[in-house]
């Protein structure tokens, strides 16, 4: 099984701080770590310790991060061979995490902007041997779109991760098999500017305008999906200690990608990600909280009584 995930790459730089600085505020105590990112990056790889072969489309610049990149993946065992290499300066994102773990991000795109629709074609032969093709929006919308399409044509399945939030042409949602917004993408979305409090409402009237299956996540609040004859909502998977939640969305996305292509339920499949998620966050810095599959079947057994299972 194979999962193709088209996305960002870039370099994280985050800085830990009591609190985040108000507007025209310094604060002086943080302490600074540059590591990979990237959500496409971040799903890849997430998807890779699960045990699903990855083939990831992206961009790098010229410079010593997108060879670093390349090393990285090749220990991860992501293939990047159709990442390429453009003219801007590989992705650079800045993260600043309060003690509370909740976190911040400004994002310079550099070589992820230069992507066009025509680059696209260059994952074709991956996308068409993929079981899954996931996608993300750090690349430029018409790119995504282009391999969305070329996903359809190739009869290939799709998970749109609508992150960061943009606004979506209607013809793109018959393209999409799988939305998995979070409250602020899912607002974007519908045109509302403030999330619905009512988690299975909002994605009920998802999947009405995409007719996508859509896997609702609301961090603390749980999950809610709702697709053709199947809808619920499950609560979010306790842990003692949050430390960080850059990566918690995409350990979310990678994880119910795995799950689907191997052929679970969608229940079991949103369970399965709500775990990989929740383990994220304990975790210090996106990429060391991507669980192994052994690791995270080990967090599964020891929050069992909470309802979590894997079909």
């Amino acid at each position: 099984m194979t999962i193709a995930v088209a996305g960002g790459y870039g370099i994280g730089m985050t800085m830990r701080v009591a609190s985040s600085p108000r507007p025209g505020e310094t604060v002086t105590d943080g302490t600074l770590a540059i590591g990979h990112g990237g959500k496409g990056s971040n799903q890849a790889v997430a998807a890779r310790r699960l045990g699903t072969d990855v083939a990831l489309f992206s961009a790098v610049g010229p410079d010593g991060h997108g060879a670093a990149a390349r090393e990285f993946w090749a220990t991860e065992r992501v293939d990047g061979a159709t990442v390429m290499e453009l003219h801007a300066a590989t992705m650079c994102g800045f993260i600043i995490v309060d003690a509370a773990g909740e976190n911040r991000i400004a994002i310079a795109p550099g070589a992820l902007a230069e992507i066009t629709e025509q680059h696209a074609e260059r994952f074709r032969p991956s996308i068409s041997r993929a079981d899954l093709l996931v996608v993300s929006l750090e690349i430029p919308l018409i790119a995504a779109i282009a391999l969305l399409r070329i996903a359809k044509e190739e009869r290939t399945r799709t998970l749109l991760n609508p992150a960061p939030a943009a606004h979506i042409p209607r013809d793109v949602w018959p393209l999409v098999d799988y939305l998995t917004p979070n409250e602020t993408e899912a607002a974007e979305l519908l045109g509302d500017h403030e999330a619905s409090s009512d988690l299975p409402h909002t994605a009920a009237k998802l999947h009405d305008l995409t007719g996508a299956v859509v896997v609702l996540t609301a961090g603390d609040r749980g999950v809610a999906a709702h697709g053709v004859g199947d809808a619920f909502q499950i609560e979010a998977v306790h842990v003692d200690t949050v430390r960080d939640t850059t990566g918690a969305g995409d350990a979310f996305t990678a994880a119910l990608a795995v799950a689907l292509v191997e052929g679970a339920p969608l229940r079991a499949a949103v369970e399965f990600a709500a775990a990989a998620g929740a383990h994220a966050v304990t975790i210090d810095g996106a990429v060391p909280g991507f669980a192994t599959r052994s690791e995270l079947e080990s967090f599964i057994l020891e929050h069992a009584a909470q309802g979590v299972h894997r079909d």
